[in-house]
């Protein structure tokens, strides 16, 4: 059975002549191990899926499930961080394990220990504010891989950092779910970011969003960003780029013309 499953899941927002299709029908299977990113037009509606992917908005019509054991639940990493400003990098990181309410002994111990192999363990005391950009967001994947999830969610993890800051902690993405193995779906602006990490590369059309290609990066497991080299990088990343211009196109017709596809009358 696929991980994460969709059927005809569809999401509206606002009533009458304002309501507005924002996404759908998605029909989606995630298979368990699988890396797949969806990639799309700013508003198309990827967000909202992954939103209600982790409970957090409930669908129009259609259905999306996620199977996962109640000791291995779904983790979501916000594009904002999502950590606490009042809790220390420790605390952060063991949150999900005090919620799980794993004893305080071995939850420090597996804290410290993702802490230690994202490079800040000497920070454990430290707050947020005292933290870089980049600092931030590895406190937010230390503590989502903390709980040791079966499905990871990411809303554009990365898209606050700088382009070298990025690519590092793409890299550092890379080998982490290779080694973890969790089921991830990952939403991003990025071709190149979907292409160095993804199994599966999933283009969403222009709002209501729906997928209207896939791809499949012809890159062996376990990779490395060294693949950002290789010819057909370029060549898949250009073609990616191809079927996402008349998407992009769509959206700027609409913020200059003022009509909205998915708008009812």
């Amino acid at each position: 059975m696929p991980k994460i499953s969709a059927h005809g899941l569809s999401r509206s927002f606002g009533r009458g002549s304002a309501r507005i299709a924002a996404l759908g029908p998605v029909e989606l299977d995630v298979e368990e191990g699988e890396f797949v990113c969806l990639v799309g037009p700013s508003g198309c509606g990827k967000s909202t899926l992954l939103r209600i992917a982790a409970g957090l908005l409930r669908p129009s019509a259609g259905e999306l499930e996620l199977r996962t054991d109640v000791s291995h639940p779904a983790a979501m990493i916000f594009q904002d961080y999502g950590i606490y400003d009042w809790k220390t990098v420790l605390a952060n990181v063991r949150f999900g394990l005090d919620v799980q309410r794993v004893p305080r002994r071995a939850a420090d111990a597996r804290a410290r220990a993702w802490l230690e192999r994202l490079g800040l363990a000497e920070f454990a005391a430290a707050y947020p504010s005292a933290l870089s950009g980049g600092m931030r967001q590895r406190v937010a994947i230390a503590r989502a891989l903390a709980v040791e999830p079966e499905v990871l969610l990411m809303d554009e993890p990365f898209a606050a950092l700088d382009a070298q800051l990025r690519t590092l902690l793409q890299d550092e993405l890379l080998a982490l779910t290779q080694t973890a193995g969790a089921t991830t779906l990952l939403i991003t602006h990025s071709l190149e970011e979907a292409l160095v990490l993804g199994d599966r590369v999933l283009v969403m059309s222009a709002r209501p969003g729906r997928i209207i290609a896939e791809r499949r990066p012809p890159f062996a497991r376990p990779r490395t960003g060294a693949v950002r080299s290789d010819p057909r990088f370029t060549a898949l990343k250009d073609e990616l780029w191809e079927l996402l211009r008349d998407e992009v196109t769509e959206v700027h017709a609409v913020r200059d013309t003022g009509t909205v596809r998915g708008a009812t009358a």
